[in-house]
């Protein structure tokens, strides 16, 4: 038999955690001390990102996406977005801690764009979905990442959310990778060649011709 080895690990204190591979207390079992051991309190997870959703500037929903059930019932999610609009739209910074929450933001003329986290996320990683998001949205709607261009170009703009995140996971981070993806779900060529217009009628084709097979 293999005799159990003794490891020290950093706790999130700084401080050293003792355990035996193999040996140690096992699932929802206490420590000597009666506290769950350090591995059990947070598991890594590819789920990162909870909901990303663009209100304007009266705090109205103009496009969300929820990834799990947090809040189940639109209701729920409404008055999440109205707390979170009116904690974030007055002040300066780009991160906020709300209900257990990481929340970054980021204000573009008449909108405000949101991501939102566990309250373990990185958040660099939450970021960098938040600067995805927006400058694969200014490429989309030639640098007029306002209410009223995104209204006319919804479509594309769920396109490109859809490519960066699936389901709370985290796809791409890289913008010209999204818009990549994006004109190829479309058509064939790429977004410089053709008119905003083109590539949304594409997509639009192509789901009326999905829904009648």
């Amino acid at each position: 038999l293999r005799t159990p080895q003794q490891t020290k690990r950093t706790g999130p204190g700084g401080g050293e955690v003792s355990g035996a591979r193999g040996g140690g207390p096992g699932p929802g079992q206490s420590g000597a001390n009666g506290a769950l051991p350090w591995c059990q309190l947070q598991e890594p997870s590819l789920y990162t990102v909870k909901a990303v959703f663009i209100l304007d500037n009266d705090g109205h929903r103009l496009l969300a996406k929820y990834y799990d059930d947090t809040f189940p019932s639109l209701k729920e999610q409404m008055a999440f977005e109205k707390n979170v609009f009116n904690k974030t739209s007055r002040t300066d910074s780009e991160i906020a801690f709300f209900g257990g929450m990481t929340i970054v933001y980021k204000n573009s003329i008449d909108l405000f764009l949101y991501v939102v986290g566990s309250s373990h996320e990185n958040e660099l990683m939450l970021m960098s979905v938040l600067t995805c998001l927006f400058e694969s949205l200014s490429h989309v709607l030639r640098k007029n990442v306002e209410k009223r261009w995104l209204l006319e170009n919804m479509d594309g703009a769920f396109l490109v959310l859809d490519e960066i995140v699936d389901g709370g996971v985290i796809l791409e981070s890289d913008p010209q990778q999204v818009i990549q993806k994006v004109n190829f779900r479309a058509d064939d060529g790429s977004l410089s060649e053709q008119s905003v217009a083109q590539v949304l009628q594409s997509a639009k084709e192509q789901i009326k011709w999905s829904l009648l097979k």
